[in-house]
């Protein structure tokens, strides 16, 4: 059968798409430093330029942030558009950063990272046979802190969606190996593969400061109620599992700062799923204390609140 002229163009923009994204990232990755740090600004000035839907996202997204953490604030028009033009800049770090980091030294990605005193409660509890879960907003570049940890002995899994095309996919896996950390593909298996993580006493990093599927529940975020995905909650009660929240910030230099909460209290009190509500809702509060310090990091350019849909 004769291949029709709109798959060919399709499989031609797939295997464009997949080539453009190696010969970048292989670019990014043997460029000097300074050099990939300033191509990412550029990048990040292109795309502010361009704007958009989510540009005016975005600039929702920081004046909730900014209103309610700091209301005796004057966010105005200046301060926003500062905002602005800061997330994009760290957004496009990060994909620099992911880019590099599998070519990084070890003993490079030891010195630029900084992690709070909390991390021994973490380790304690993996020392001890206990598994972690880890909940991650979309702040900074917190693949560096998996990286770290691999270094430390304590290498992550993580939950990731596919993306097209495949083979695309699959060099993003690879990566993400090269750096210690092992991913798993969303879907149906994906909660069976990281049960058996946590039952050996492993480490789970789920970013779950969106409800992608729209099965969260209910919590009020930033003064407004929204929801966000179960699964870190869902997993730390069902497996003892210990449940921190945690953030990593990209600093000036190439330093990388990682802090991590209190441990979450995970005793069950009533039904599973008021814990599970309880748990995921002090989720909720810890990373509006991250995403405060740093709202410009955090990279989130869609709806995320059941009034941005009508917005």
């Amino acid at each position: 059968m004769t291949e029709s002229k709109e798959s060919k163009q399709r499989r031609f923009a797939v295997a464009r798409t997949y080539l453009l994204w190696r010969f970048m990232a292989a670019g990014l990755s043997l460029l000097p430093e300074w050099l990939a740090e300033l191509i990412a600004d550029s990048v990040g000035v292109v795309l502010e330029r361009r704007g958009g839907e989510a540009k005016e996202m975005l600039k929702r997204h920081l004046r909730r942030v900014v209103n309610y953490s700091h209301p005796e604030t004057n966010y105005d028009d200046a301060a926003l558009a500062r905002d602005v033009r800061a997330a994009y800049r760290s957004y496009a770090r990060y994909w620099v950063d992911g880019a590099r980091i599998g070519r990084t030294r070890k003993r490079t990605i030891r010195r630029r990272m900084w992690v709070s005193s909390n991390y021994e409660k973490v380790k304690a509890a993996l020392d001890s046979g206990r598994g972690v879960v880890l909940a991650l907003p979309h702040v900074g570049s917190w693949e560096w802190g998996g990286a770290f940890l691999a270094l430390d002995g304590y290498p992550m899994t993580a939950v990731a969606e596919r993306i097209e095309p495949p083979k695309l996919f699959e060099w993003f896996f690879r990566q993400r190996e090269r750096m210690g950390i092992r991913v798993v593909p969303h879907g149906l298996n994906a909660g069976v593969a990281i049960v058996r993580v946590l039952k050996r006493a492993g480490f789970v990093g789920l970013l779950c400061d969106r409800d992608i599927e729209g099965d969260g529940v209910e919590v009020e975020f930033f003064g407004e109620v929204t929801t966000l995905p179960a699964g870190p909650a869902t997993l730390a009660l069902r497996t003892g599992a210990a449940l921190f929240a945690a953030v990593v910030y990209a600093n000036k230099g190439g330093m990388h700062i990682a802090e991590i909460g209190d441990p979450i209290e995970i005793e069950r009190s009533t039904t599973f799923r008021h814990d599970v509500t309880r748990v995921t809702q002090e989720i909720a509060h810890q990373f509006e204390r991250f995403i405060a310090h740093a709202p410009s990091q955090w990279h989130l350019f869609q709806p995320n609140w059941p009034s941005d849909v009508e917005f």
